[in-house]
């Protein structure tokens, strides 16, 4: 007997969950995300100090501070303090992004005060061991022999230094040069966590399945006791500036490379963008975010390549990029150069009914299941925060998402499209730079 296939029904309407909001004692927001059968309680603190406000001398400073926090106190050893966390089951971890320091943890509900404590104290008391700094700049001075070594991370650092100006610190990697990291002392770690890590402006983002009035007295109790002598210093530190410059290309010399490392990008816009930020994730899913996208259909199953060339907005706090890459054959350099510059050209001529659906389907009835644990809700609402949005703007941008056409998707495109480009390859410049010029694509700088 043939059953009849059932009706696959709309899926209903879904929202980002939305916070309870409160502040502690020493002003520190809090966003309590309450979601029932979460029983790991993700937490993240952001703490506002851009990492442009680093000494230019010492660039990299700011990630050793967030690295050797938790590697001895006031009160315990790194070795204790390692104890601590992992007797507990709390997994803890501490960054430095382009809008501040981030630390967070992992824990079960019944853990999750002790992990807050442990986070109070690398924040109150970090002792910064010379030993444990001089441990952490070694390792990152091998990071970045590595970065160089590595063909995509060179293309991203090479692309950043060619696209923005060098007085903005985006020009620049995060986490130092050699030059700048071998110079960092404990002294210098403790002088910058003194001056900018701070409860001032400071956020914590808690999601998971939480008693609302135990979470926070345990709040009150640990993050609500840290506290800092002095005025919070003021910030005036640039917003990242873009080069003054038309399209130009830098290729890195790679002897005999077999594969080359492709990178190509504008100025974009942000998530304030006027007319809302709906139409890029969609206009970046149908160019380069997924094998039926219009360079995987050429560059990967029509051409053979590449195994995968990706493209869409990256959105900063002020303006953003639009960025394409990937690796591809090293005999092809020329070729899928000049394919991929025809393809971002032609996406000028519009796109179609049948791409701008399978691009709001997919962003918006994926979206779910992306945000369905508390991980994943606790970062989301931790970056929006850092650019001062609330996650609501998720469930408004979901929202004009499935309301948009092939118009919507060409003005967004229409808008940036004509903005100079920088492109960065990495390979064999020996073999391939004169063909690139060949192209007429821009300026080509060759370096090692």
């Amino acid at each position: 007997m043939v059953q009849q296939r059932p009706q696959v029904t709309p899926a209903a309407p879904w929202s980002f969950p939305v916070p309870r909001e409160h502040r502690l004692g020493n002003g520190i927001r809090v966003l309590l995300y309450n979601l029932p059968g979460q029983h790991i309680t993700s937490t993240r603190l952001l703490v506002p100090a851009p990492l442009a406000v680093e000494p230019r001398e010492i660039e990299g400073v700011a990630t050793m501070v967030a690295r050797t926090m938790d590697e001895g106190t006031g009160s315990h050893t790194a070795d204790e303090m390692a104890e601590l966390f992992e007797l507990s089951g709390i997994a803890y971890g501490a960054g430095y992004g382009a809008r501040g320091l981030t630390l967070e943890t992992e824990a079960t509900a019944s853990k999750s005060a002790q992990g807050w404590a442990l986070m109070t104290e690398c924040l109150q008391e970090p002792a910064f061991p010379e030993a444990e700094v001089l441990r952490h700049v070694r390792q990152r001075l091998a990071e970045i022999e590595h970065e160089s070594a590595s063909p995509d991370t060179r293309a991203s650092l090479e692309w950043a230094a060619t696209f923005y100006d060098d007085r903005s610190r985006a020009a620049r990697a995060a986490a130092g040069t050699a030059e700048t990291v071998a110079r960092i002392t404990p002294e210098d770690c403790a002088a910058f966590h003194s001056r900018w890590v701070r409860p001032e402006g400071a956020t914590v983002v808690v999601a998971g399945e939480l008693d609302e009035a135990q979470a926070l007295r345990d709040l009150e109790s640990t993050l609500g006791s840290w506290s800092v002598e002095g005025v919070a210093p003021q910030d005036d530190s640039p917003v990242a500036i873009v080069a003054d410059e038309p399209t130009r290309v830098r290729f890195v010399h790679r002897p005999g490379a077999v594969q080359t490392e492709l990178q190509l990008g504008f100025f974009g816009p942000d998530r304030r963008v006027e007319g809302g930020w709906a139409p890029y994730p969609a206009v970046g899913f149908a160019v380069g975010g997924s094998p039926n996208a219009r360079l995987d259909a050429v560059l990967r199953e029509e051409k053979g390549y590449t195994y995968g060339i990706r493209a869409g907005y990256r959105p900063r706090d002020v303006g953003g990029i639009f960025v394409v890459s990937g690796s591809v054959r090293g005999d092809v350099t020329v070729e899928a150069t000049r394919l991929t510059v025809e393809i971002l050209d032609a996406v000028r001529d519009g796109f179609t009914a049948e791409e701008t659906q399978a691009a709001t389907d997919y962003i918006g009835k994926t979206a779910p299941a992306r945000y369905a644990t508390a991980d994943s809700v606790a970062d989301e609402a931790s970056l929006l925060e850092s650019v001062d949005l609330g996650t609501d703007f998720v469930s408004s941008y979901l929202e004009q998402l499935a309301t948009l056409t092939p118009h919507d998707l060409d003005a967004a495109w229409a808008r940036w499209a004509g903005e100079p480009r920088a492109i960065v390859l990495v390979g064999d410049a020996e073999a391939h730079a004169d063909g690139i010029r060949a192209l007429g694509i821009g300026d080509v700088e060759v370096v090692e």
